[in-house]
């Protein structure tokens, strides 16, 4: 796998403004290719189970049960990636830990059509309140 590939796609994850033109690069140039696929460890991530759930969520304009849920992680690139179903429809995650921004990509529609929601996400460092003792 090349490295400028990753760069790339966390250059596009970043910048662009069109979600699925970044979806869509991820899924030609690395989600169907074993030398992708077979890179990573399944992973755990209990920020990324909270922000699919909650996506997911405000998605649909309801709660909504996930299933199927299968994350890998590629260490070398601080890359989480997998896939999940939604009541049926398919979605799929990505994200860069060293930058804290991810993709979500679930079909709009039951069953599954070329419809697709987008949702962009980034993490957000939280800051414990100032107090007195502080010097900066």
């Amino acid at each position: 796998m090349k490295i400028d590939r990753f760069q790339e796609l966390k250059q596009k994850l970043t910048n662009d403004a069109d979600l699925s033109r970044i979806w869509l690069f991820y899924m030609d140039h690395f989600a169907d290719h074993p030398e992708f696929t077979d890179l990573g460890e399944p992973a755990y991530n209990e920020y990324l189970n909270a922000v699919l759930h909650k996506t997911c969520q405000q998605m649909f304009g309801r709660a909504i049960k996930i299933t199927d849920f299968l994350l890998i992680y590629i260490a070398p690139y601080n890359l989480f990636h997998g896939a999940f179903q939604v009541e049926g429809r398919i979605g799929g995650v990505i994200y860069f830990e060293d930058i804290k921004i991810g993709l979500l990509a679930v079909s709009a529609d039951y069953p599954p059509t070329d419809a697709v929601k987008y949702s962009r996400f980034s993490e957000m460092i939280q800051l414990s309140a100032p107090n007195h003792n502080d010097r900066n």
